[in-house]
This record gives C-alpha cells, sequence and structure tokens, in this order.
C-alpha cells in the first residue's frame, strides 16, 4: 500500500511540476511616424523549453500561429509577423520534418497603420506549443489585446 500511495505521489508531483511549464507572454505596441505602429509580441518559454517557428511545416509540432482579429481602422503591412531571436534548424527523424524553434526568448514583429489619428486596438490570439528535450506540453492559445493610442 505505502509503494502504490508514493507512486501516486510522484506522479502528482511530476503532473504538477510539469503543469506549471507555460509561455510567459507580453503584448505591446511602439508608435513609428504616420500612424504606424510596429507591434511586438515576445515569448519567453521556461528555462529548458522552446517555442516552435512560424514557418515549422506540417507534419512537424504544431507552429506558433497568430490570428488578428479584424479592424476597420487598421491597414496591416505583413502577413506573419516577424520573428526575432536564435532559430534552431534540426530535421526530426520522428516528424521527418526540418523543424524550426527558439531557444530562449523571441520576438514575433508586426507592423499595423492605423487610418487616421484616433485610439483603436488591435487584437486576436497566438496558439503556440513548447517542448523540451523529453517532453512537450499540450498547444495552448492566448488572447491579447493592444492598445494603439
Amino acid at each position: 500500500m505505502k509503494k502504490i500511495f508514493l507512486g501516486i505521489l510522484v506522479m502528482s508531483l511530476f503532473y504538477t511540476a510539469n503543469a506549471q511549464q507555460k509561455i510567459n507572454w507580453v503584448f505591446a505596441a511602439k508608435k513609428m511616424p504616420h500612424n504606424t505602429y510596429e507591434l511586438r509580441m515576445t515569448a519567453t518559454p521556461p528555462s529548458g523549453w522552446h517555442i516552435y517557428s512560424q514557418t515549422t511545416p506540417d507534419g512537424g509540432p504544431i507552429p506558433t500561429e497568430f490570428k488578428f482579429t479584424s479592424n476597420a481602422l487598421l491597414t496591416v503591412t505583413d502577413k506573419k509577423p516577424k520573428e526575432e531571436g536564435k532559430l534552431v534548424t534540426y530535421f526530426d527523424k520522428n516528424f521527418k520534418v526540418d523543424v524550426k524553434y527558439f531557444e530562449g526568448k523571441v520576438d514575433f514583429v508586426k507592423t499595423v497603420t492605423v487610418k487616421g489619428s484616433i485610439k483603436t486596438n488591435i487584437s486576436g490570439t497566438v496558439e503556440s506549443m513548447i517542448c523540451n528535450d523529453r517532453t512537450c506540453m499540450p498547444p495552448t492559445t492566448e488572447k491579447f489585446n493592444i492598445l494603439l493610442n
């Protein structure tokens, strides 16, 4: 009975430790000339974990994906946010594709232009997944809302 109890305790501690592994997201906008804003969506995974690039091919792990809510007051200048961080690419024999991920912090940068001199916002979701060298956490979706003023 002690062995069963100890086994359950160890498994629950392991599950609790893994359940706390999540990405810390910071969303910000920097005003640029001509009613343009640079959006920075910064992801910081826990130490030892990594987040996947938006360009990780089909058949591999879940790539990071941003979905922006339509706003008639905005013009979006680039389709996908640019990625700024330490990109690692390797052929994963399990997935049989070139996997792309970021070690440490990564900035996803997007440019938008506000039509006129008004205050508005841009909102949406980001779906992402983190892994370490032994396991992966299930994909998560985070909502965001960035003020543009």
